[in-house]
Order: C-alpha cells, then sequence, then structure tokens
C-alpha cells in the first residue's frame, strides 16, 4: 500500500513538474525562440553534418559548411524572389486602371446577369486601396525607417535573433549526438527502453515527414515554376517558388499561390487564356502533390494528417507566439506517440478484453 501511494505520488509530482514546464514555456517563450529555431534547423541538417563527418571532414568544419550552404540558399532566393515582386508591383500600378476597366466590362455583366448584383467597380476607391498596400518604395522605406527608429527594442531583439540563431544552430549540430548521450544517461533505469523506443517512434516520424515535406516543397516549386514559365508567365519563377515553399502549410499555401497566380494572369494577360491555364497548371498540381509525391516523399503511415498539422500550428501559435509555430509540430509528433501507446495498452487490458 505504501508503494502505492509512493508512486502516486511521484506522478503527482511529474505532472506537476510538466505543467510547470509549459506555464514556464509560455512566459519564456519570446527567449526561447531562437534556441527553437535552432534546435529545428538543426534537426534538420544533422544528417549532412553526419555525411560530411563520415568524409574525414572534422565535426566543426561539417557543421560550418552545413550552415554557409544553407545560408547561401536563402539568400539565393531572396535574390531570385525580391527583383521579380518588385517588377510585379511595379506592372501592378501601370496596369491598375485597366484592370479596373476590364472588371467593369466582363465581370460586372456577368454577375449581374447570374446572381442578380449591380456592381460597379470604382476606379478612384480601388486605385486608393491599392495606394494604400502598394506605395512608392521611397515612401516605404521611410515608413520602415519610422518605424525602426520608433521600435527600437523591437529592432534590438530582431538583430539579436539573427546573431544568436546560428550560434545555437553551430553548438547544436557540433554536439547533436553529445545531447543525445547526456538525455539518455539521465532516463531512470526502469522506464529506459521504453522511452528510448519511443524517441525512436518519435524521430522516425518527423524526419519522415520533415525531410519529405521539403523535398516535396522543392518538387512543387520546380513544377510550378516550369509550367507557369511554360504558359508565358513572367513572373513564373516567383509564383512557383512561392507555392512551393508555402505548401509546407497544407491548403492554405497552396491557396495563397493560386490567388498569386490568378492575380498575374489578370494582369498579363486578356480574356480567359490566362485563368484557364492557372486552373489546369494548379489542378495538376494539387493532383501531383496528393497522390505521387506526399504519398512517395513523405509516406501515408506518418499519421500527421493536414488538417491536425494546421490545428497544431494555429492552436500552439495562439498560446505561444513564434516559438510555438516552432514546437508545434515536435509536440504534435510526441502527442501521436504517445496516443498510439495508450491505445495499444487500452487494447492489451483486461478492461477492453473482458466481455
Amino acid at each position: 500500500m505504501a508503494l502505492l501511494d509512493n508512486e502516486r505520488v511521484a506522478t503527482a509530482v511529474w505532472v506537476g513538474v510538466g505543467l510547470a514546464l509549459l506555464v514556464l514555456m509560455a512566459l519564456l517563450s519570446s527567449v526561447l525562440t531562437p534556441f527553437a529555431l535552432g534546435a529545428v534547423m538543426a534537426y534538420l541538417l544533422v544528417p549532412g553534418v553526419d555525411w560530411l563527418q563520415r568524409r574525414h571532414l572534422p565535426r566543426w568544419a561539417a557543421a560550418l559548411a552545413m550552415m554557409v550552404l544553407t545560408a547561401l540558399v536563402l539568400l539565393g532566393l531572396v535574390l531570385i524572389l525580391v527583383p521579380v515582386l518588385q517588377h510585379e508591383t511595379g506592372a501592378l500600378r501601370e496596369q491598375w486602371p485597366a484592370l479596373i476597366t476590364r472588371l467593369n466590362a466582363s465581370v460586372a455583366p456577368r454577375l449581374h446577369e447570374w446572381f442578380g448584383w449591380t456592381v460597379t467597380f470604382d476606379t478612384r476607391a480601388l486605385t486608393e486601396l491599392l495606394a494604400s498596400h502598394v506605395n512608392e518604395q521611397d515612401t516605404l522605406a521611410a515608413s520602415l525607417l519610422a518605424r525602426l527608429r520608433s521600435g527600437g527594442a523591437v529592432l534590438l531583439s530582431t538583430l539579436g535573433m539573427l546573431v544568436l540563431v546560428p550560434v545555437v544552430l553551430f553548438y547544436m549540430l557540433e554536439e547533436w549526438h553529445e545531447f543525445i548521450r547526456r538525455f539518455e544517461s539521465a532516463i531512470p533505469r526502469r522506464w529506459h527502453a521504453q522511452v528510448v523506443g519511443m524517441a525512436a517512434e518519435i524521430d522516425s516520424l518527423l524526419s519522415q515527414f520533415l525531410r519529405g515535406q521539403v523535398s516535396v516543397m522543392a518538387a512543387l516549386a520546380l513544377y510550378y515554376s516550369a509550367a507557369l514559365s511554360l504558359a508565358g508567365f513572367r513572373s513564373a519563377l516567383a509564383i512557383g517558388v512561392l507555392t512551393g515553399t508555402l505548401a509546407f502549410v497544407p491548403y492554405v499555401g497552396y491557396a495563397i499561390g493560386l490567388v498569386l497566380a490568378l492575380g498575374a494572369a489578370l494582369l498579363q494577360f486578356d480574356g480567359w487564356y490566362g485563368p484557364a491555364m492557372v486552373a489546369l497548371i494548379y489542378g495538376l498540381g494539387q493532383v501531383l502533390e496528393s497522390f505521387v509525391l506526399t504519398p512517395r516523399l513523405v509516406g501515408e503511415r506518418i499519421g500527421l494528417h493536414p488538417l491536425a498539422v494546421i490545428f497544431a500550428l494555429l492552436a500552439f501559435g495562439e498560446l505561444f507566439g513564434f516559438f510555438g509555430v516552432l514546437v508545434a509540430l515536435p509536440s504534435s509528433a510526441v502527442l501521436l506517440v504517445a496516443l498510439r501507446r495508450l491505445k495499444q495498452a487500452y487494447f492489451a487490458s483486461a478492461f477492453y478484453g473482458r466481455p
């Protein structure tokens, strides 16, 4: 009886420690964000560091090489996207009056014919709306500078993150396996096998999902860029890369890319050619993602349903801010594995099997 009471006390203590850690994470979410971001990036880059180390490169040099390669890839994306988006912004300013005229000539009559709505697109109102969101670059720069002057704390926080994240990432890449060894050594011996087994299952689930999702994003970026380019879109590269990158958030990323492509089609093409090509390209892209890329590169047995991913991102983001977005998927994987183990224990219990 005393042993049972001790077990209950120990369980209550650990539950209390877990709840206290959650509260502490909520309070220190802004401080923990660079560490969480560094940990997520380290998890993705560790296989590359291990591969370079097996080629007789020192661990610190392998970590530095992977960081430089990642920085170059991100810089390349910025250098590709920013000029194209600036060009499209200028084209939108120039073609805005003609676009409003086309809306009044083609869309408004159909709305009246199909739904009985009498709609007139006001050139002045829509132009003011555009000007409020898409202003001249010097005005935009002045606004940014004013915000930076008034928000010095935000600027310092951002600069601190830009400096801290690479430092955290380097040390995590260099000492990743040492961190894992220390974690294993701290596990109570009677729980060691179960905890290590759960950790291996979580790692398998996350590695398949995250690394597979990166492959899906790259394939989709290539497909949309090539397809839109063949269809004659001037901003094919920017829209294709953005659509592929945003595909990490299921459905939401696809919808944003579709809206951007439809906007480019209305600005560049007359008639229905542009919207029809967007519908064809994005329809085939959705089929390619759902029935070819995701099953082959991510795997159907992972168990992270797209709706669960969206809910986890929104829920953890609401609770913990940007830090919550970073830890949403790892936390969801932990909960999923725990629920699987709980389900197995329930089906194996006498309570379930008793007639």
